[in-house]
């Protein structure tokens, strides 16, 4: 497939700079994969939608504050920049904006520096020094890693929106988005419903949100992504099938950890590891029944996966409903239920 075939036009006023409070406020477009009429509802509907004995799968990791500022040594020119992987030692990649050559200066502000390693043209190795642990220091001088199409710069209130109410395992620079709508209630409203949750770690990295250059999709290679499933959740998707009920994936994340760890008979094993797994049309899900998703970029990894679950032509459909009913876009936007 071509990658034109994922491409619509879109309003840019749609884009969300920022949730809604409370998060399970946030509409949800419900669609089905028949074909049927879909319905408008609220994420705080969605123990209604679901039935006793699904498993709702979460994606429990963590966003790292790794959006940094600093100045060029001399000159004092500044560089945003952002953390993507510790390799070892002091040395980590990053991401930047700006230019910079090996050598290059950075300073971070008291007592730490970056200096430039080496300059690749989609990511850069560094030297970062800190007088404190680099934990530390981001917690106190790094910023959210808001994606670019949020025209605002990151504010304190970031740190609680752009993260999960069930973040736990430290590692992503991005938030896995459709995890955004839940709130404490509305996870206790889904267990007294009888619908169990789990959860498994994948942590988002640039990998998903790299874009797609080549005309062909099926030229695109995805970058590894760590993920693990524990022997928990593991055991209750088994148990899950095997009394017919549904697993329901909570964003593209936890869909290719998933389908990742699935063996040839579509049963998940516990495992730790990394997925480069990139879903696009023809592919044959073999765990998960239903997904919940934000909308997403035109052109991108994100949105052909949605279209190798729904259809392509329904999912453009979807989208069209979509922005004409003015739904909110994006990370911080509204999200859909596909049945």
């Amino acid at each position: 497939m071509q990658l034109s075939d994922f491409a619509f036009p879109f309003d840019p006023l749609l884009i969300a700079d920022r949730p809604l409070e409370p998060r399970d406020q946030s509409r949800l477009l419900v669609v089905t994969r028949d074909g049927s009429p879909s319905s408008h509802q609220r994420v705080a509907d969605l123990p209604t939608l679901l039935a006793p004995g699904d498993v709702l799968v979460v994606n429990d990791t963590k966003v790292i504050p790794v959006r940094l500022s600093g100045r060029k040594r001399p000159g004092g020119g500044q560089v945003d920049m952002v953390l993507v992987r510790f390799i070892g030692g002091d040395c980590w990649e990053m991401l930047f904006k700006g230019r910079v050559k090996p050598g290059q200066v950075i300073d971070l502000g008291p007592g730490a520096t970056v200096t430039v390693v080496e300059r690749g043209p989609t990511r850069t190795t560094v030297k970062l020094v800190s007088d404190v642990p680099i934990g530390d220091f981001l917690a106190t001088h790094g910023q959210m890693p808001l994606p670019p199409y949020v025209k605002r710069p990151p504010n304190e209130a970031d740190r609680r929106w752009y993260q999960t109410v069930f973040a736990r395992e430290e590692g992503s620079i991005a938030a896995p988005t459709a995890g955004l709508h839940f709130t404490e209630g509305l996870l206790d409203a889904l267990r007294a419903r009888g619908i169990r949750l789990a959860a498994l770690t994948l942590h988002v990295g640039p990998g998903t949100f790299r874009p797609v250059t080549a005309d062909r999709i099926q030229d695109h290679k995805m970058e590894p992504e760590f993920f693990f499933v524990s022997e928990e959740t593991s055991h209750l998707i088994g148990e899950a099938k095997g009394q017919g009920n549904r697993v329901i994936a909570v964003g593209t994340t936890v869909v290719r950890a998933l389908e990742t760890a699935a063996d040839s008979e579509g049963r998940v094993r516990s495992m730790a590891g990394e997925t480069d797994l990139f879903i696009v049309p023809g592919y044959r899900f073999s765990v998960v029944d239903a997904m919940m998703t934000n909308f997403h970029l035109p052109r991108t990894t994100l949105v052909i996966l949605v279209a190798a679950f729904l259809g392509q032509e329904r999912l453009l459909e979807v989208y069209r409903e979509a922005i004409r009913e003015r739904y909110r876009f994006y990370s911080y936007g509204d999200a859909m239920l596909i049945l």
